[in-house]
């Protein structure tokens, strides 16, 4: 059975460290601790004291000052890293955390895993080739000799990075090595680690250079793994659970996160808030149970973006230089169906494409699987089409050589319908107000991955009027639009209703759009 040698960098709250140490160490696995050197010594002491007869516990060998994006922080995993190799042979794995990590399934669940998947896991993308650095440096962390900490040492780190980009002092990476990164929370096997670190005493050229690399913590352990291990044997993803906010922050998680924490489908997370006392409590108890089972619905991540986007004003894509002439064409008109249920747009499309010889596309700006003729790449992807929206519609009315055209659209894309009526063509709207019962609203929520098949039911309960009070919210933002030519067609209205809201939009007669109005259940579900 796996027996993990947990890999612990901290530097505060000394009696959390202690109870994180014996929960951890009394399902039998073991724990290398290293406590910063800029922390207290007393600290320290305390720690040392309370866990000095527990055998399951080690300390590295020596402590050092750990600086944000310095080497410091490899050294002293390193550091940890040997002491445990050493002190626990009977360990099989070897798993990263910081204080702030806690378990979210039971020991067993833990080792069974590990048993049943014997890879390593450690998130390691290629370095160039892949867009895990969102912004800022990217080549300079590494071709550049990085001597100072960015975040005590400013200036000097500038001006060391100013001096040597001036004189053109770029490095070689080392040839044989193809740079990786990835999130720093790995669990390695025995063998691994042990190869790993064989290869920090061989390899002093490749020391040399991640010690004054930026922020190695990220690729360090990242580039070697992949270096010595065939792919088949790595998952490249962390088995830490952890969100990070808009602004690149980590999220904490607090009392109430409980329940979302075990339907992950991850072992352990951060990061938990200190305060948190209660939710510290439940996971630690949680760790040592046993005959638990889990439902995995992974919605986590999910629910986040969901939750956090709730309110927000603003559009999501701003005008672009070489958009400001693509109009359409002042002889043109866009007509739009608005509507929050696909299936019932389409199937009112359907009636307009039998009915009338206009060209209609449904949901081209929401659906990626939706049919388009090629244009030459543009409408490659959804991405593309918002991205020059304007240009791919005027390039349809050309392909299809018409002035009028059909599209359906969410109620979420309102920044397309404000950009649309910003054309000088001519745009109408038709908004279809449909009815949505409790089941249609869980069915949405699965459809766009908000909630998973395992989801518990009282967190779909606890969901549903905040997703019933957003689709509400987006048909306000569209009426305090105030766009010209804007129908409504109401679930709740008669037929007469329809054919006068369709007779507007269609700019038809009123028999025309009684033809188009009489579609076999329209609304259902």
């Amino acid at each position: 059975m796996a027996k993990i040698a947990f890999i612990l960098l901290c530097h505060k709250d000394p009696e959390a460290i202690i109870l994180q140490a014996q929960r951890l160490t009394a399902a039998g696995d073991y724990i290398a601790i290293h406590f910063d050197a800029r922390a207290k010594r007393e600290h320290f002491d305390l720690i040392k004291e309370a866990l000095e007869d527990n055998p399951n516990v080690a300390f590295s060998r020596k402590r050092i000052k750990c600086g944000w994006g310095a080497w410091s922080l490899v050294q002293a995993t390193l550091y940890a890293v040997e002491a445990a190799v050493d002190s626990f042979p009977r360990a099989t794995h070897f798993y990263m955390l910081s204080g702030d990590c806690m378990p979210i399934k039971t020991a067993d669940y833990v080792h069974d895993y590990l048993d049943d998947n014997d890879v390593d896991f450690i998130e390691s993308f290629d370095y160039f080739e892949s867009d895990w650095i969102k912004t800022g440096m990217k080549e300079e962390r590494l071709i550049y000799r990085h001597f100072f900490n960015e975040r005590t040492q400013k200036w000097r780190f500038y001006a060391a990075f100013n001096f040597q980009k001036k004189f053109g002092l770029a490095r070689e990476i080392p040839a044989d090595i193809q740079v990786q990164i990835g999130s720093q929370w790995w669990c390695l096997r025995r063998q691994t680690m042990e190869a790993v670190l064989e290869f920090t005493r061989k390899r002093k050229d490749v020391m040399r250079f991640f010690r004054t690399t930026w922020i190695p913590d990220e690729t360090f352990f990242q580039t070697i793994v992949r270096h010595l291990i065939p792919e088949a044997e790595i998952r490249t993803r962390t088995l830490t659970f952890l969100m990070f906010t808009d602004y690149g922050m980590p999220l904490t998680f607090y009392n109430d996160h409980y329940d979302l924490l075990l339907n992950q489908d991850f072992l352990f997370a951060r990061k938990i808030s200190p305060e948190a006392l209660e939710l510290k409590e439940r996971l630690g108890n949680l760790f040592a149970a046993s005959g638990v089972r889990f439902q995995i619905s992974g919605e986590g991540p999910s629910l986040f973006r969901f939750l956090t986007g709730r309110g927000r004003i603003g559009r999501r894509f701003a005008s672009r230089f070489w958009e400001t002439e693509s109009a359409f064409g002042r002889n043109r008109e866009l007509k739009i169906i608005v509507c929050k249920k696909w299936h019932v747009a389409k199937r009112l499309l359907a009636s307009v494409e039998k009915h009338t010889d206009l060209p209609s596309m449904a949901y081209l700006f929401n659906e990626e699987s939706s049919p388009l003729p090629d244009l030459g790449g543009i409408q490659a992807t959804l991405a593309k089409r918002t991205r020059h929206r304007r240009a791919l519609m005027r390039m349809l009315f050309d392909y299809y050589d018409t002035d009028q055209m059909v599209i359906c659209l969410d109620p979420s894309s309102l920044d397309l319908i404000y950009d649309f009526y910003g054309d000088r063509s001519g745009t109408r709207m038709l908004e279809i107000q449909c009815d949505f019962s409790d089941d249609y609203l869980i069915g949405h929520a699965n459809r766009i991955g908000l909630v998973g098949a395992q989801t518990p039911k009282e967190t779909l309960e606890s969901l549903l009027p905040t997703i019933r009070q957003d689709i509400v919210h987006e048909s306000d933002k569209i009426r305090d639009g105030n766009f010209e030519h804007h129908y409504r067609l109401r679930e709740k209205d008669d037929y007469e209703a329809h054919v006068v809201a369709l007779t507007g939009f269609l700019k038809s007669s009123e028999e025309k759009a009684g033809k188009v109005a009489t579609v076999n259940h329209l609304f259902a579900d």
